[in-house]
């Protein structure tokens, strides 16, 4: 499986629009190879830079699909380390950081609320990824 954007590429910067910075937006994201039992999809966008990390956004439950488009919601959110239930653009707080887009094929829907957080989500997952991708962006 492989995930891009046509709005950066890998270890690339990341568009300002897409940030904290501006409109603070989600990219555009192509998702190619998908396996042919998956059943949904779960994306993790984090910073592992930040101390303890840091997770932007958290969507779980995607249908099927080749593509995430710009300023959308693909599926079910859950709650990001800010406590909100929404994509949140990189804005570091000093230095270039990470950012990765982690797309993980799953073979089934998950039983999660929204605003559920990544450990929750993590915790449920397990077991039921047949592949994952990751896409990194560089945010100063």
């Amino acid at each position: 499986m492989i995930i891009s954007s046509p709005d950066f590429k890998n270890n690339q910067k990341i568009p300002i629009r897409f940030t904290g910075d501006r409109k603070n937006i989600n990219p555009n994201l192509i998702i190619e190879n998908i396996p042919k039992d998956a059943k949904s999809l779960v994306l993790i966008v984090d910073d592992p830079d930040f101390p303890g990390g840091w997770d932007h956004w958290i969507v779980f439950n995607i249908k099927i699909t080749n593509r995430i488009n710009e300023n959308s919601i693909p599926g079910i959110q859950g709650k990001n380390t800010y406590g909100k239930i929404n994509y949140m653009g990189p804005r570091p707080p000093s230095g270039t950081h990470r950012y990765f887009f982690r797309i993980y094929a799953l073979d089934c829907m998950l039983n999660l609320k929204i605003g559920s957080n990544r450990e929750e989500l993590e915790k449920v997952m397990g077991g039921h990824i047949l592949e994952k991708a990751e896409l990194i962006g560089l945010y100063r």
